[in-house]
């Protein structure tokens, strides 16, 4: 049996307190993971700050060399670190490689993007009395970031946190899921091998009050980066004060289909959003609102097309949806299923459970008040409605608490960009899905779906001060 240590200050430190952590899919224990006290987290809360002018002093050369360093060792291990998602997060085999493949990217676009720091001069003569000055500005490290990751990308939300803290000389308290901490531990070990010094990275596990409760109002910390639900997030809103704040929440996430679209070759895009890692996605195709002149054959293909997944377990690479990452989450994904039929939608495909998984669901004429529609369902269930026009399904995306990505597909050049002017959300995919990130765009919401942006640059941007500087030459 594994039994994993806390990491803290560089080193491996016994914890007073151990979990059980069970497999999503089998539901045996595959590790007993530290249940941090009040004590052990003020401990690393203090090795970050005692170690935060060491990164802030440090040449940004160094620490791009030990991102680069970083991506290189888990490039390496990366068939360890995927078969590692996928005992912990039940995430089939085939999509925890892929976010390796993304990982790795998240940590080599922060190296770089560490030699890309820069301020600007300012003409302070521009304004009367600024004659003779000189002045310019930089932006200088917060100090201790503290980072609360969620369980659907163990590795990649965590990289963007860690690496975009890292490369802007800050430390690092992270609290990863409490359900996938291992591959925290994991990158915690490579990046001990990468050369980061002490306290520039602290793991720690526990439960969320405790943990995240004294990272959020511990003064020493500088700035929350939170992944995770609307509710939590705006929790930490209120309690953070004036600590500044990145809060990366949740979403319905919808497409809307046009006419005239060639409906054969966006059916397969589409499955994979609604489906991959069985909609445990802040941005799963939840919705898609298409136009009732191809409204029966889109239904039809898709139908098909999700007949044709593999459903089983997450470390056989044929397998394209395995658990949800509890038995309770099937619980209430079935129940939201039983209230949309109530309402009177129909189910066209699954609509039942095997253990913990549910099978991939598409249900038709949704009811906008059900839950499956106005709430984040985070499993593979996904909605199908007609709709007359792209104006009515563009007011029927924007009728949400949420708002993080859209998607249109269509042929008309006119639709598309008024599309992109009408739809309220943080990024617009034109003739994609909205299940769409690659790791140096901006990526954020709107509404309820956060503040603030992540994506290597953007997220360093917040986690810098920008600092004035003005010499006097009169």
């Amino acid at each position: 049996m594994i039994k994993k240590q806390l990491f803290i200050n560089g080193e491996w430190v016994e914890a007073k307190k151990h979990t059980p952590l069970l497999s999503p899919y089998t539901g045996e224990v595959i590790a007993n993971v530290p249940d941090a006290t009040m004590e052990e987290v003020e401990f690393a809360i203090e090795a970050a700050y005692q170690a935060r002018n060491t990164m802030a002093e440090m040449p940004i050369h160094q620490r791009a060399t030990i991102l680069e360093k970083l991506a290189n060792l888990l490039e390496n291990r990366a068939e360890e670190a995927a078969i590692l998602i996928s005992k912990e997060s039940a995430k089939p085999l085939k999509d925890a490689k892929g976010e390796i493949a993304r990982t790795v990217q998240t940590y080599k676009f922060s190296a770089e993007e560490a030699k890309r720091i820069n301020g600007e001069t300012i003409p302070m003569d521009a304004a009367p009395g600024g004659e003779g000055r000189l002045a310019y500005t930089v932006n200088m490290p917060l100090g201790v970031i503290g980072a609360i990751t969620p369980f659907n990308f163990p590795m990649n939300l965590v990289a963007h946190k860690v690496g975009p803290a890292i490369a802007a000389g800050n430390t690092v308290v992270l609290k990863p899921a409490s359900q996938t901490p291992l591959s925290a531990y994991f990158l915690a070990e490579l990046m001990q091998e990468a050369g980061l010094p002490p306290g520039g990275l602290n793991v720690i596990t526990g439960s969320g009050s405790v943990v995240g409760g004294k990272l959020v109002t511990d003064n020493r910390v500088k700035k929350i980066s939170f992944t995770g639900s609307p509710e939590v997030g705006i929790g930490i809103r209120n309690k953070a004060n004036l600590k500044p704040v990145t809060l990366e929440l949740g979403s319905n996430a919808a497409v809307i289909i046009d006419k005239d679209v060639n409906i054969e070759k966006i059916i397969p895009r589409c499955v994979t959003g609604a489906f991959s890692s069985q909609g445990q996605v802040c941005i799963s195709l939840q919705r898609i609102y298409v136009h009732k002149d191809c409204y029966d054959t889109f239904v039809e293909k898709f139908v098909t097309a999700t007949k044709n997944l593999k459903v089983g377990d997450p470390l056989n690479l044929q397998t394209d949806v395995s658990a949800l990452i509890h038995r309770k989450e099937v619980d209430r994904a079935l129940s939201w299923i039983e209230e949309a039929k109530q309402k009177g939608a129909k189910i066209a495909i699954g609509g039942t459970s095997e253990g913990s998984i549910l099978h991939p669901t598409v249900l038709l004429e949704v009811e906008k008040s059900a839950k499956v529609s106005c709430q984040e369902v985070f499993a593979p269930i996904v909605l199908i409605n007609k709709v007359e026009s792209v104006e009515e399904a563009i007011d029927l995306v924007n009728d949400s608490r949420y708002g993080l990505q859209a998607g249109i597909y269509t042929e008309n050049i006119h639709t598309a960009m008024y599309a992109s002017k009408k739809l309220y959300v943080g990024g617009v995919l034109v003739n994609d899905i909205p299940t769409f990130r690659v790791d140096h765009m901006p990526y954020g919401g709107v509404k309820e779906s956060g503040i603030g942006r992540e994506g290597v640059k953007y997220a360093m941007k917040d986690m810098t001060e920008l600092k004035l500087v003005i010499f006097n030459n009169n």
